[in-house]
């Protein structure tokens, strides 16, 4: 039997940056956050993202480590090769509406494997979705030039998983 491989899908997951006095920015793991996933079989359904719990603060010159959660409704596993940054069908990174001033190019997310392994979605166990965590160390960075515009901003970074 064929192992389902997860096709490329979009994933939004959402970060939010706190000002802090003359030390710059931090930045932590918000609520909001979407996305979808296929896998490769016939019947396809889709798994769904979610941000998971802060796992570290972001300062401007620095990064952070990452965690996101997915669901996978599908009777089988899925796996996920890896997470990068989607650079298609719209901007990577976006700030919220009341900081216009904030200069995203600061932002920066490292793919990210698992160590090369990627990770394994467990499947859906009676009504239950199967669920997982995936860290992901020292995946986001921020620029030490970072501007003030960018203190209490929340921002929107689009995720792309892969086989």
């Amino acid at each position: 039997m064929s192992r389902p491989i997860l096709r490329g899908a979009g994933l939004l997951v959402a970060i939010a940056i706190l000002a802090g006095a003359a030390a710059g920015a931090l930045a932590y793991w918000a609520g909001g956050g979407s996305g979808t996933a296929t896998t490769v079989l016939a019947d396809t359904r889709s798994l769904s993202f979610e941000p998971g719990t802060p796992t570290a603060q972001l300062y401007p010159g620095d990064d952070a480590s990452v965690a996101i959660v997915a669901h996978n409704p599908n009777p089988y596993f899925v796996e996920i090769g890896s997470m990068v940054l989607a650079t298609e069908g719209g901007e990577p990174f976006a700030a919220d509406g009341g900081h216009g001033g904030c200069d995203v190019s600061v932002l920066s997310f490292i793919p990210q494997d698992n160590a090369g392994t990627g990770w394994r979605v467990p499947p859906r166990v009676g009504a239950d979705d199967g669920t997982l965590t995936i860290d992901m160390p020292a995946a986001m960075a921020m620029g030490p030039e970072a501007a003030n515009a960018c203190q209490g901003a929340t921002f929107t970074v689009r995720l792309q998983a892969r086989p």
